[in-house]
C-alpha cells in the first residue's frame, strides 16, 4: 500500500450497450439469441433499458464520485441496414457524451463491444473483404459527430476472448457443437453463405479472424486519428493473470503466447492497451491448478493481486500505458466483492509505484446485466437491477468502491 495513483487517474466504471441499452434489434447478437438452436441461455430483451435511464445512471455514477464513464457506441443503431445511417441514434450517443461532461465524468467510448449489425454479420462479419473498411467507417462517423468531445477511445473489446475461453476450458464440448450448430441456422435464415459473431466463433476459424481483428483494429485507428491524432486509442484485451508454479513456467508461457502476447505486440503500435482482468490461473508442470479457497461465478480462486499481475505483463510486452478497461467479480454475494474491489485497488496501486504506468480504472460493471451467452444469471454489478421495474438498487460494493476512490484520492 506504498503507491500513489497519478493525480489525472481515471477512476470509473464500463458498461457495453447490447448488454444494458436493450432492444438492440438490428445486431447479430439479437439474431442470434432468436436462431434455434441457440447457445444464449436467454434472450436480451429490454436489458435494463438503459438507452433511457442514462441520465439517472450518469447521476449515479458522478455521485459515486467517480470520473470517468466507459461506454459502446452500437454500430448496429448507428447504421442498422447497409449504408443507411441513423441521426437519431447519433443524436443519443452524442447526448450521452454531453450528458457525462456535464457530471464531470471523461467520457471513454468502445467502438465495438462484441454485437455488431445482422447486415455486417450475415454478410461474412469481421472475414468479409470490407469488414475493416466498413468498421473505419463507422468509427469515422462517431468521430464526425462528437470525438471532439470524448477522453479516449477503444477500437475493438476482447478480440481474445474465445482464444482464453478455449485455451481454459471454459466452455464445455458440448458449447462448440451448439455454436456451430446455431451459426449454420443462422445463416440459412439470413439467406447467406456464413455467419458470425464477435463473440461466438468456432474454434477452427481462430486464426482468421484474429488476423482480421488485427485489420479492422488498425483500420479504425487510423480513421479515429484521422479525426483526433492527440486522442489516446488502444484496444482492450481479456487478459488472466497467468502464474507459474514451480515447474509450470512452461505452460504458462504457452498460454501467454497463445492467447495474449499477439495483442500485446499489436499493443505496441497504441497509445495504451487495455486490460480486462477477472481471474488469476495458476500453472504447474502437468497443466492448471486451482488451489484451495473461496471461488468465484468462473469458477477459480477469488485473488485480488491478479488485477495487479495482468497488468505487470501487459505493460512489460506491450511498452505502452495500461488502461484497466474492465475488472470485477462474478459472485452473487456482493460482500466478496465490498472486500474484493479494495484489495485490488491497494495491490494495482503498489504496481503503479513500481514503475508500471496505469492510466485509469473502469470497474465492470455498474450494474447486473445481460452476460452474453450466460444471460442474466452471472452477477458483476455495482447496483441490482429489478428485472420487471429496472429499479436500480446500489449493493454495499459500490460503497465500497466509492470509499477506495476517495482513500487512493486522499493520498
Amino acid at each position: 500500500m506504498s503507491g500513489t495513483f497519478p493525480e489525472d487517474f481515471l477512476w470509473g466504471v464500463a458498461l457495453a450497450g447490447h448488454q444494458n441499452e436493450g432492444d438492440n434489434e438490428h445486431s447479430d447478437i439479437w439474431f442470434l439469441e432468436r436462431t434455434a438452436p441457440t447457445l444464449f441461455q436467454e434472450p436480451s430483451g429490454a436489458a435494463c433499458r438503459g438507452y433511457q435511464r442514462w441520465p439517472e445512471d450518469l447521476d449515479t455514477v458522478a455521485g459515486l464520485g467517480l470520473d470517468a464513464f466507459r461506454f459502446s457506441v452500437e454500430w448496429a443503431r448507428v447504421e442498422p441496414e447497409r449504408d443507411e445511417v441513423s441521426t437519431e441514434a447519433l443524436d443519443h450517443y452524442e447526448q450521452v457524451v454531453d450528458g457525462a461532461l456535464e457530471r464531470g465524468l471523461a467520457p471513454v467510448v468502445t467502438f465495438n463491444h462484441f454485437a455488431a449489425p445482422h447486415w455486417f454479420s450475415a454478410a461474412g462479419s469481421w472475414l468479409a473483404e470490407d469488414a475493416a473498411e466498413r468498421f473505419a467507417a463507422q468509427c469515422d462517423r462517431v468521430m464526425a459527430r462528437f470525438g471532439d468531445r470524448i477522453t479516449a477511445g477503444v477500437t475493438i473489446n476482447e478480440p481474445n476472448l474465445e482464444q482464453l475461453l478455449q485455451a481454459g476450458g471454459k466452455l464445455p464440448a458440448e458449447a462448440e457443437t451448439t455454436k456451430r450448430e446455431m451459426l449454420a441456422a443462422a445463416a440459412r435464415a439470413a439467406g447467406s453463405e456464413r455467419y458470425f459473431a464477435s463473440n461466438v466463433i468456432p474454434s477452427d476459424a481462430q486464426p482468421e479472424f484474429q488476423a482480421a481483428f488485427t485489420r479492422a483494429h488498425r483500420a479504425a485507428k487510423s480513421a479515429i486519428k484521422a479525426r483526433r491524432g492527440d486522442l489516446p486509442v488502444g484496444v482492450s484485451i481479456a487478459m488472466a493473470d497467468e502464474v507459474a508454479l514451480p515447474g509450470g513456467e512452461q505452460h504458462r508461457d504457452a498460454r501467454r503466447a497463445a492467447v495474449y502476447d499477439h495483442w500485446l505486440a499489436v499493443g505496441r503500435e497504441d497509445d495504451f492497451i487495455g486490460v480486462q482482468n477477472y481471474e488469476r490461473i495458476f500453472h504447474g508442470p502437468d497443466g492448471e491448478v486451482v488451489p484451495e479457497g473461496p471461488r468465484n461465478g468462473m469458477n477459480s480462486v477469488i485473488d485480488p493481486a491478479s488485477l495487479a499481475g495482468a497488468v505487470r505483463y501487459a505493460h512489460q510486452v506491450a511498452g505502452v500505458p495500461v488502461l484497466v478497461t474492465e475488472h470485477g467479480l462474478q459472485t452473487g454475494d456482493d460482500a466478496q466483492r465490498a472486500a474484493f474491489i479494495p484489495a485490488a485497488l491497494d495491490l494495482l496501486s503498489d504496481e503503479i509505484a513500481a514503475g508500471t504506468p496505469v492510466l485509469g480504472y473502469l470497474h465492470w460493471t455498474l450494474m447486473d446485466n445481460f452476460e452474453w451467452i450466460f444471460g442474466y444469471r452471472p452477477k458483476l454489478g455495482l447496483l441490482a437491477v429489478d428485472r420487471e421495474t429496472f429499479d436500480r438498487t446500489p449493493k454495499p460494493s459500490a460503497k465500497a468502491y466509492a470509499a477506495a476512490v476517495q482513500h487512493h484520492r486522499g493520498r
